[in-house]
């Protein structure tokens, strides 16, 4: 008996609109459950509010000023090219807007509720809705934990005016003169890349021994280069050990190399990491079961250790990307409905939005010699693609990896212009368990960047047509 409300009942609860559980909550109404989506923020989660998409769109925004200035060697060169912040800023929001919008219309057309409040689990079977003013309860067959993750806020370096988690980053009203970048990952790379683009003095502060540690070495030599070009300066091995803040500007102060240093600028950005949401949801309650690193555990249809509850995304295991939590929705939604719907992220593609774009999915070399494959390693330049040289951006390369017993596809990297595009030809060659000579027979057309895959391919079996042997 429920003291203090009637109690709601739903077929599947989601909790989390992000880009796990609005994909999950569709899906699963598509199968015929009847679903209803809590969401404390605003739909779309992180990635399309203050993560995924607008980054990209500043990233965008950031090559724009850089097309601007022109190229010498191509013979253009521009003058008194401006940039008014706030109206990259307000069109930034529009893109926003438009895509929460249309996710909100396709859960409102699939039929799903949507309920705005926090969720705290009660039982197995239960929870409590909590708004500012009320509270209401709900009780459900099966429910899908979406809550996804927020930045790691360093003790040192507590979010303020001027210093900035990611979110901060991208909603700053001017483009600073300097900024200091805390993490040499994902983020950190993608945000600095654009502010430099802008004509920010950028300095990242890396603790390992290069940027993009998920990355091979050889890939992000590339972005480093290009990040020097732009007068970025980056200091790999270096730990962050305070900030002095004034009204207009910080002081970081950092160990590099067994010296201290600092370094002044308008904002230090942080970066290194984010954690899971799982925590005052009421999870003990139910005895859901985590790791130690504080993620949910699940089986291979994304189920805890509570049978009627699933869990996706940030808080289970795995990297913390939008493409992830989405493919995880599906197949959580599936399961609840009786499909036989199980996880293989074999090829789930990495994408990083730097300059040049890398992307891998599958294996890299090395991680398929560890898993004991014998394979071959096949490397196709961008500078020897008419369409790169086209672009003037011929700084690049695609390696395949496939097995060597039968020329399977297992694996590919691309460091180059639109490798976040290139990408999905590889997995899907992957998911569809296809040879390099599949890919080699596949007709592409020309010129076009999709031709450096079938060139990668063709090395892989020893016919290369634009390389030497």
């Amino acid at each position: 008996m429920v003291v203090g409300d009637f109690p709601i009942e739903l077929d599947t609860l989601v909790v989390g609109a992000g880009p796990g559980g609005y994909v999950a909550a569709i899906r699963a109404a598509q199968t015929g459950q009847k679903v209803t989506v809590v969401e404390k923020g605003t739909v779309g989660g992180v990635c399309l509010n203050v993560g995924c998409i607008p980054s990209k769109a500043l990233i965008q925004a950031g090559h724009r000023v850089e097309y601007a200035h022109g190229e010498d060697s191509m013979g253009i060169k521009a003058e008194n090219v401006t940039v008014d912040f706030s109206k990259v800023q307000e069109w930034k929001s529009s893109v926003v807007k438009k895509l929460t919008g249309g996710v909100e219309g396709l859960l409102k057309g699939n039929k799903v509720d949507i309920v705005s409040g926090e969720v705290y689990f009660v039982d197995k079977n239960t929870v409590k809705v909590m708004d500012d003013k009320s509270s209401q309860t709900y009780t459900f067959k099966n429910c899908i934990i979406a809550t996804g993750s927020s930045p790691i806020e360093l003790p040192s370096f507590k979010y303020s005016k001027r210093v900035l988690d990611s979110t901060g980053a991208l909603n700053l009203q001017e483009v600073p003169k300097k900024l200091v970048v805390i993490g040499g990952g994902y983020v950190g790379t993608e945000l600095g890349t654009a502010y430099a683009n802008f004509g920010t003095e950028v300095t990242i502060l890396e603790g390992m021994k290069d940027i993009l540690g998920g990355f091979e070495k050889q890939m992000s030599a590339l972005v480093k280069k290009k990040l020097k070009k732009k007068g970025a300066t980056i200091v790999t091995e270096a730990m962050a050990k305070g900030v002095e803040e004034s009204e207009d500007g910080v002081k970081v102060t950092y160990e590099a190399k067994g010296k201290e240093e600092t370094v002044e600028a308008d904002y230090v950005l942080v970066t290194v990491g984010r954690k899971a949401n799982t925590s005052d949801i009421g999870l003990e309650q139910v005895g859901i079961e985590m790791d130690d690193r504080g993620l949910i555990k699940i089986d291979k249809q994304c189920r805890t250790n509570i049978e009627n509850i699933y869990a996706i995304g940030d808080i289970v295991a795995g990297p913390p990307l939008a493409h992830k939590a989405s493919y995880e929705g599906k197949i959580a939604a599936e399961a609840i409905a009786g499909e036989n719907a199980e996880i293989d992220y074999n090829a789930i593609p990495a994408v990083v939005f730097s300059d040049p774009e890398l992307a891998s999915v599958g294996y890299t070399e090395q991680e398929a010699k560890d898993a004991g494959y014998e394979v071959v390693a096949s490397k196709f330049p961008f500078a020897a693609n008419g369409r790169a040289l086209s672009l003037n951006a011929s700084d690049g390369f695609m390696k395949l990896i496939t097995r060597k017993e039968d020329g399977l596809i297992i694996g590919g990297q691309i460091a180059g212009p639109n490798a976040s595009d290139m990408v999905s030809e590889i997995g899907l060659a992957i998911e569809a368990g296809m040879t390099a000579e599949d890919l080699a027979l596949t007709i592409h057309a020309h010129p076009t960047l999709g031709e450096i895959t079938m060139e990668a391919a063709e090395v892989a079996i020893g016919t290369p047509i634009h390389i030497v042997k």
